[in-house]
């Protein structure tokens, strides 16, 4: 699936989905990398962190409505990132994806 902001931005061509426990809990974990056009959805999640991660990501915390809730670019290994209240899912996108072009309140498709 691919996910596109409101105004028609593709932000990733392939979007790979964390719904189970363990899914979520490994996330990137141990991966090398993570290929350009590509995203990782977390749900349900409000927080999370980037320890034992040899990279650093872009993220966006998603309402129910897809809404966005908060971005936080460039997250470097070994840190955590602030619960996000009403955050349902979790978008993380390789480092320098978003460049600046997606802010709080526009909202993300999944098609």
């Amino acid at each position: 699936m691919k996910c596109v902001l409101e105004n028609g931005t593709v932000l990733a061509e392939r979007v790979e989905s964390a719904h189970s426990f363990f899914t979520r809990l490994k996330g990137l974990m141990f991966r090398p990398s993570m290929p350009p056009g590509s995203a990782l959805l977390l749900a349900p999640c409000l927080q999370i962190h980037t320890c034992f991660m040899r990279f650093s990501i872009d993220v966006l915390f998603l309402a129910e409505d897809g809404t966005v809730l908060y971005v936080q670019e460039n997250m470097k290994p070994w840190r955590l990132s602030p619960i996000i209240r009403y955050s349902v899912q979790t978008l993380e996108f390789p480092a320098g994806a978003l460049q600046g072009r997606v802010k709080a309140g526009m909202r993300v498709d999944f098609t």
